[in-house]
């Protein structure tokens, strides 16, 4: 897949930090509790990482490193998206 740049803001799985350290370096979601939990105990109020912008914003904000936090986990609309991703050669 390419020239996909932009299509949509991509759904992040990692919550909301506001830099790089101590993030895993092994390729999983960066998340302030393990996933147990918050399929238990999160609500869908809490907020979430889009990255990436969109066809529907300006260019300078149109780049992979740019992200957001967004209002809601449950908010959507027609320029959210997510990217399916399958690892090859890879043992996780």
């Amino acid at each position: 897949m390419y020239d996909m740049h932009g299509n949509v803001w991509e759904w992040c799985a990692d919550d909301w930090h506001d830099n790089y350290n101590g993030a895993p370096n092994d390729g999983s979601a960066w998340l302030e509790y393990d996933l147990a939990y918050l399929a238990k105990n999160r609500q869908d109020d809490l907020k979430s990482v889009l990255r990436g912008g969109s066809w529907g914003y300006y260019p300078d904000i149109c780049r992979s490193a740019f992200r957001v936090l967004n209002s809601s986990r449950g908010n959507h609309d027609f320029y959210y998206g997510f990217r399916v991703v399958c690892v090859f050669g890879r043992n996780l």
